[in-house]
């Protein structure tokens, strides 16, 4: 899988979860401390994440990172038919 891959499932995996809180981007930046151009960036794997900033994302989503990131899993399955 290439770096730019990765960013990509990540965004897709920070996005689902943040959907699923019924968060906007500005009140996940909010919450997280980061900018919210930032977190759009972020979410379209446009921009590779530092682990500390990969942190804050996982704490504001009231997941571990290490939760997050197993979460990025789930958007490499093919879909089902």
């Amino acid at each position: 899988m290439s770096d730019a891959q990765l960013a990509v499932l990540l965004g897709r995996s920070i996005r689902a979860e943040r959907y699923r809180l019924g968060l906007s981007q500005e009140q996940l930046a909010e919450v997280s401390g980061l900018h919210r151009t930032y977190i759009g960036v972020i979410e379209r794997g446009e921009k590779n994440i530092t682990i500390c900033n990969c942190k804050k994302i996982a704490h504001a989503l009231n997941l571990t990172l290490w939760e997050l990131i197993r979460k990025c899993e789930d958007f490499r399955k093919p879909a089902s038919a």
